[in-house]
């Protein structure tokens, strides 16, 4: 019979990892399906640009998958039962339910709402497709009306630059307004704080900061200080949340519900289960979780390929290196920010701006979505066969050292 291995997402992570199994792997040992909601390969990296009204390249999933044996399912994800090693699914067809030898959960995350009232019923975000869409269509609206529109954007993280910088720049006729809980681009340093303040003014994003909102209505966001901000459109970006599915399988998570794994990203508590991307609570090798984000996603899905095809054929586990380098956030499309960080996570005082650093910032999500639509480019052909996994190694939890405040330990 041959290894079921069940891929749950396919973003930058798990197509990753499905096609590098699927590529390294006899298919005559080894049988890989993809589960996703979306039949495209979503760049989440851009969906700002596509929420601000520009063509961002969907490639179809199955030419993505095309070159590989991994076959792709169109499905939504309702369940994981890791004691019966079973995911259930639902589609047009009604759905069903998928069996499993080995799953990797690579399922992302959702915008949060931080339990603030109103934001599910009033806000947009741009977290997924569907929300990036649904928000163009209504800038549509807005910019159809005599007087344009106000658009708020809620969040001072990346998203929330990147969302506020490109609307503005693509629908000059709103008015758009950018509010951040701390100092604008408090994660930046000194210097890249002036030069996004520059680009803010420039644009015309008017800013307000050390604003905490309390409650998000149809036509204003009321904040704690008593201020109320008219908004025609409210974007909210002010955090990421994963899906509740982990929580209620019963795998070890964290608070926030994201699967608690080890340096292989195998999940503590089920060893046939290995997590990715935004759904990991991985420990860098600074000792600090990698935070969520398409390099964490990579380096992530890097390892637990790297463990899963070493636990199956019998071979030596390599240890890829998972790091967190900085970060790079477009202002506009003429314009970005290249902030390096320290091993600490804080941000070195030098910084790149302007065109230099937006070629850069598009020379990055080029080479993405090149590397996600060839997810074998490069790779052996020469398949491994898969020998039998000892059983003491199968049932044998994949439990990592804790750490005083709770952590997995590198």
């Amino acid at each position: 019979m041959k290894h079921r291995i069940v891929v749950l997402g396919a973003g930058y992570g798990g197509v990753h990892a499905a096609g590098t199994l699927g590529r390294r792997l006899s298919p005559a040992e080894a049988e890989i399906t993809v589960v996703n909601a979306d039949p495209d390969f979503v760049q989440r990296l851009r969906l700002h640009q596509v929420a601000a009204g520009q063509d961002v390249a969907a490639p179809r999933l199955a030419d993505v998958l095309a070159g590989t044996p991994a076959r792709l399912r169109v499905a939504r994800v309702t369940a994981v039962d890791p004691e019966r090693r079973l995911v259930t699914v639902a589609d047009a067809e009604g759905g069903g339910e998928l069996r499993y030898d080995t799953l990797v959960y690579a399922l992302g995350s959702l915008a949060a709402d931080r339990g603030v009232p109103g934001v599910a019923e009033h806000a947009f975000d741009v977290a997924t497709r569907p929300a990036a869409l649904r928000l163009r269509a209504h800038l549509d609206r807005l910019g159809r009306h005599p007087g344009g529109g106000r658009v708020l954007v809620v969040g001072d993280g990346l998203t929330g630059i990147e969302a506020a910088t490109e609307i503005a720049e693509s629908r000059p006729g709103l008015a758009v307004t950018l509010l951040a809980h701390r100092e604008l681009g408090s994660s930046l340093s000194a210097g890249a704080r002036r030069h996004l303040r520059a680009a803010c003014d420039r644009l015309g994003v008017a800013v307000v900061e050390h604003a905490t909102v309390e409650a998000v209505e149809a036509r204003r966001v009321l904040c704690a200080d008593g201020t109320v901000l008219e908004s025609d459109a409210t974007v909210w970006a002010a955090g990421f949340a994963v899906q509740p599915i982990a929580a209620a399988s019963g795998l070890e998570v964290t608070e926030a519900g994201r699967i608690v794994v080890d340096r292989t990203m195998r999940s503590v508590s089920h060893p046939d289960v290995y997590a990715v991307g935004d759904s990991a609570h991985a420990i860098g090798d600074n000792g600090r979780p990698l935070p969520m984000s398409c390099a964490s996603a990579g380096f992530t899905a890097q390892q637990a390929v790297a463990a899963i095809l070493g636990r199956l054929t019998g071979g030596r586990i390599a240890r890829v290196k998972l790091v967190y380098v900085g970060n790079h956030v477009s202002l506009g499309r003429r314009d970005a920010l290249v902030q390096l960080v320290d091993g600490e996570a804080r941000p070195k005082p030098k910084h790149l701006g302007g065109a230099n650093a937006a070629r850069i910032k598009a020379a990055i999500l080029g080479t993405a979505l090149w590397a996600g639509s060839h997810p074998t480019f490069g790779l052996p052909v020469r398949k491994r066969r898969i020998v039998a996994v000892p059983k003491a190694e199968a049932e044998a939890p994949a439990r990592a050292p804790r750490t005083p405040a709770g952590k997995a330990a590198v």
